[in-house]
Parts: C-alpha cells; sequence; structure tokens
C-alpha cells in the first residue's frame, strides 16, 4: 500500500496511520519470534489479529479511494449554461425557454436547482451530471414567431454546457492570471434591489473566459460560486481539446461534448423534436419543453450502452 499517497488525503490520512501503526506492531512481534522462536505459539494470535485488522484498513480505505473515483466519474454538482446563439431575439426567447426547460426537469428528479446569473443553473443530485452530461451541444429551434406576420418559420440556436463542479481539480489556478470584479446584483427594482456590492466577476485573462456570480447574499459565497464555475470551464475546455487532440469520435460515444456540435432540432410546425446523434425523433414538444425530458434522456443512455 503506498501510505504516504493516502496521508495526503485527508480522507484516508487517518486510516493509513492505523495501518502505519499494525505494520510496526506487525514487525516488533515478528523481531521478538525471531529472537525467541519459545514465543511463537503466543504471538500468533496477536499476529492474526493485526492481519484481520489489517484487511479491515485495507478494505476501508478502498472503499473510499473507489467513492472518490465514481464522484470523478459522475460528480454530483454541475452548472448548467445555456448561451443564445443565432437568430436574435427568437435565439434569447430559446434559451430562456431551454433553461426552464431544465429547472423543471431537475425539480421532478427531486435536485436541488438555484439560478446563478441569467441563463446559468446549479444543480446538486447524485446522479445529476450522470443523466445531464449528454445535453451539451447546439440546440436548434424551427419555429414562427409571434411578430412573423408573414407566417414563415424561422431557425434560431442556442448552446447548451452541462458543466460537473468536482470536489478534486486536476490543476491550479495562478491568481496573477484572474481578474476580479465586485458590483451590485441585478434585480427588478424595489426592495429586492442589492444595496451592496456582492456580485462577483471573474476574467480568466489567458483563455477570456469571464463568469459571473450573483445569486448570493455575501460576496465572499459569490465568490467562491464564480471560482467553481471557473474551473468547471477550464477544465471542461481542457477536457474538450483533449479530446480533439485524441480522436474522441470513438465508436458507442454520443457526441463530443462540444458545444459547438448541434445535436437536436426542435419544430414546432411540425410538432417534431429530434436528436440527431441517435437519429430519433419525438412528438410533443410542448410536453418535453415544460420538463419532461425521460423519454428523451432513456433512448441517449440505452443507446449508450448498446454501444458499449
Amino acid at each position: 500500500m503506498n501510505l504516504e499517497e493516502y496521508k495526503k488525503n485527508h480522507k484516508t490520512a487517518f486510516l493509513a496511520d492505523i495501518y502505519e501503526k499494525l505494520l510496526k506492531d506487525e514487525a516488533e512481534l515478528l523481531s521478538i519470534v525471531q529472537k525467541d522462536p519459545s514465543m511463537k505459539e503466543i504471538a500468533e494470535a496477536d499476529l492474526a489479529n493485526i492481519a484481520e485488522q489489517k484487511k479491515n484498513t485495507e478494505d476501508q480505505i478502498k472503499a473510499i479511494i473507489e467513492s472518490e473515483k465514481e464522484e470523478i466519474e459522475y460528480p454530483t454538482e454541475l452548472i448548467l449554461e445555456v448561451r443564445a446563439a443565432t437568430g436574435g431575439d427568437e435565439a434569447t426567447l430559446f434559451a430562456e425557454e431551454l433553461m426552464q426547460m431544465y429547472k423543471k426537469y431537475a425539480e421532478t428528479k427531486g435536485w436541488s436547482v438555484k439560478i446563478i446569473e441569467d441563463l446559468t443553473l446549479e444543480i446538486k443530485g447524485k446522479t445529476a451530471y450522470e443523466i445531464l452530461k449528454h445535453e451539451t451541444g447546439v440546440h436548434r429551434v424551427q419555429r414562427i414567431p409571434e411578430t412573423e406576420k408573414m407566417g414563415r418559420v424561422h431557425t434560431s440556436t442556442a448552446s447548451v454546457a452541462i458543466l460537473p463542479i468536482r470536489k478534486k481539480v486536476k490543476f491550479e489556478i495562478n491568481p496573477t492570471e484572474l481578474h476580479v470584479e465586485f458590483s451590485r446584483a441585478g434585480g427588478k427594482g424595489g426592495q429586492n434591489v442589492n444595496k451592496v456590492e456582492t456580485a462577483v466577476r471573474i476574467l480568466h485573462i489567458p483563455t477570456g473566459i469571464d463568469v459571473r456570480a450573483t445569486a448570493e447574499r455575501s460576496q465572499s459565497a459569490n465568490r467562491e460560486m464564480a471560482m467553481s464555475i471557473l474551473m468547471a470551464k477550464l477544465e471542461a475546455l481542457k477536457e474538450e481539446q483533449e479530446a480533439k487532440k485524441f480522436n474522441a469520435n470513438k465508436k458507442g460515444q454520443i457526441g463530443t461534448g462540444d458545444r459547438s456540435e448541434k445535436i437536436r432540432t426542435y419544430n414546432f410546425p411540425q410538432d417534431r423534436l429530434t436528436d440527431h446523434r441517435i437519429k430519433e425523433s419525438w412528438s410533443n414538444i410542448h410536453s418535453i419543453m415544460s420538463g419532461k425530458l425521460d423519454p428523451i434522456i432513456e433512448k441517449l443512455e440505452e443507446f449508450q450502452r448498446l454501444q458499449k
């Protein structure tokens, strides 16, 4: 066992200390038996007890490490970010509708949902990332806008990003690479407008990634949230770059996880939603937009299982 490695992990450090003491006790008993073979029979019971304690300690350490691996693969917290793309006001409206769709879906699952900033949600739930991870990409809508007098169908797009918040991050950020600003949190007026500078904006200078958090009541809490979002975005950027470098489009993979990939079309005039990655379509778009995403999610998961 790599005791030094386990000592660095706060979850396994105390177990590593226990294991190290058991090793010392075991070595002392073996040394006594070696010097005085007549003590072998007396020492056997103690050695058996130590062996059992070592096994129990090893099992506990392994269980903790396995749970950490699962947390890395399927974290329990995520940031869901929607951005309007092409299509002007229609794209903005569609982005807002997508955000509400995911918010309602998360609520039906019993997950914790919080609006962080505009079209950004923080979602907490044991299976949230595992279920939503394939929603990243470009979502296209085709419909007749209310302002369209000629009855023409317009096409607009919005991008969705699912960013896992991991307990253990793979890299550190140099504070000199950050530009931090504080301001008053926005509001619609009245008593709810924040009169102190609690909103936090952080710019990561090397990449140009810009994040803002306003949901919390204190500046420190919003700064912590903004840093979590920034770390998630930087990690997603790194993974996307690595995926492209090592040919991410492998058999059995649903998309690349790239925000520029068109994954779904919502055709309102034909009441048809199509997921282009698995070439499946569904009707009753209005029901889906109200948060009833399970049929789509289940089909994506089925496709993934069959490919594997």
